[in-house]
């Protein structure tokens, strides 16, 4: 993996673990010569695992919506900064620029990235491994849901590996690095729907 899309939120929770997770994660990946890109803010965990990984000298490659920038929310000391014009085009180069995808606490706007990130695994839009980063417990009530919808039946057997979760990032790398993509809804036959 020489690139990894990083989901993560926008704000500074009270919790400093948050944060110190952001940053950690930046120099980790700095540090095993690992390109970071995110949604190019300079505010909250975003920020601060664009500024770690900056600090350990390595490259963060910054996506925004124009909208964004235009509120002065963009990060302007990155390697480079790609303004798009909607967040359609926002998650679409996260996919095009990245081998794989690590996602951090966050909000709405993180949830809809991993979510889409990981329909899209399931759907056969790429076959890269999405990583969850449980910092704190903060994914344990996802995790539970995620295991539900298997119990269910809305997610098949063959996805569920899908989501690869752990506290600890240089598990969570290692865990990616050995993913083998599922069998894609694109690839299956009706009968087995």
């Amino acid at each position: 993996m020489r690139r990894l899309a990083v989901y993560c939120g926008s704000a500074t929770p009270a919790d400093p673990r948050f944060i110190e997770c952001a940053q950690a994660t930046g120099r980790t990946l700095a540090e095993r010569g690992i390109t970071v890109v995110y949604g190019g803010g300079r505010l909250g965990l975003m920020g601060a695992l664009a500024d770690a990984a900056l600090a350990a000298g390595g490259e963060v490659i910054g996506v925004i919506p124009a909208a964004l920038v235009g509120m002065e929310v963009a990060h302007r000391g990155l390697s480079a900064l790609q303004v798009v014009g909607t967040m359609h085009q926002r998650k679409q180069a996260f996919t095009d620029l990245s081998d794989g995808f690590v996602t951090l606490p966050g909000g709405t706007g993180t949830m809809d990235e991993l979510w889409e990130a990981l329909s899209w695994a399931q759907l056969g839009y790429h076959a890269k491994p999405v990583g969850l980063l449980n910092v704190a417990g903060f994914f344990d009530g996802l995790l539970q849901f995620a295991a539900t919808m298997a119990e269910v039946g809305f997610l098949r057997p063959q996805h569920r590996g899908l989501l690869i979760a752990s506290d600890g990032m240089d598990d969570l790398l290692a865990k990616m690095a050995a993913f083998e993509p599922a069998t894609a809804i694109i690839q299956m036959q009706a009968a087995d729907l």
